[in-house]
């Protein structure tokens, strides 16, 4: 005799090119809802083929969310990351962006301002020998890709930390926005802002970033996967409003921590 059928198989058998879905291969990637996303989430789905992408994208996206309240509640904003020595510095450091090298279009740094927007007292724009003139901390940390590569890296900067004190911005908010002279846009939270590794970098290896690598600011967290460090930074938001990112739009997790 054949066994029963189970009562928690779903009468109509999910579409398996789902498994395809970027948001699949994120969630699957951060490893938070490893296993779990089989069967019991592909029951969610059932019946949402290709052409339903509207109704996979809106179940995906939910779990992503969920994967993003996991790790905000699991991150421990006063564990440090792994350092290690200047010998294993790569040098330079590996080039990553939206698009080629060869479409940098480099920042010019005698008029380049940072803006700073949202609930920060003091708005005032700072100039680059203004933010270098700050007390500088130096890390030696791993970069980790989305796609899988990484590298050992030497930064310094001020801490972000110091300088939201200085400029007086609400370290209860939410969110810590970013924009960039590429277009690039970020946010990442107030915990990883104020995390002891989280600079705004102005150097690598003890000289001035270079063109490709974020001249002349950029984010440089040791607790985010490399997208959420956002280079040729130009503006700075404290917030409580969601803002997102360029990879988040199209299906990254927002949170991305290590």
């Amino acid at each position: 005799m054949s066994p029963s059928r189970s009562r928690f198989r779903p009468a109509v058998p999910p579409d398996q090119s789902i498994m395809d879905h970027p948001l699949v291969h994120e969630i699957n990637r951060r490893g938070m809802l490893r296993g779990s996303l089989s069967l019991g989430a592909l029951t969610m789905l059932a019946g949402c083929g290709q052409s339903n992408g509207p109704a996979v994208d809106g179940v995906l996206r939910a779990i992503s969310r969920f994967n993003d309240q996991v790790q905000a509640w699991m991150f421990d904003p006063t564990r440090l990351a792994p350092t290690y020595p200047e010998s294993m510095v790569l040098k330079p450091p590996r080039f990553n962006a939206f698009y080629p090298p060869e479409d940098i279009r480099p920042v010019d740094g005698q008029s380049w301002r940072l803006e700073l927007g949202g609930r920060i007292a003091n708005k005032q724009a700072w100039t680059g020998p203004e933010i270098t003139a700050l007390p500088e901390q130096e890390v030696i940390i791993r970069h980790i890709c989305v796609e899988g590569w990484d590298y050992i890296g030497q930064w310094s900067g001020v801490p972000l930390r110091l300088f939201l004190e200085r400029v007086g911005a609400d370290l209860s908010c939410r969110y810590v926005g970013f924009r960039c002279a590429d277009g690039y846009w970020g946010s990442i939270d107030m915990a990883s802002a104020l995390h002891p590794q989280t600079l705004l970098a102005t150097k690598y290896a003890r000289e001035t970033i270079g063109d490709p690598y974020g001249y002349p600011l950029r984010l440089r967290t040791a607790v985010k996967l490399g997208f959420k460090n956002p280079k040729w930074i130009t503006s700075i938001e404290v917030t409580n409003d969601y803002t997102g990112g360029y990879w988040e739009e199209r299906g990254f997790n927002w949170f991305s921590g290590l």
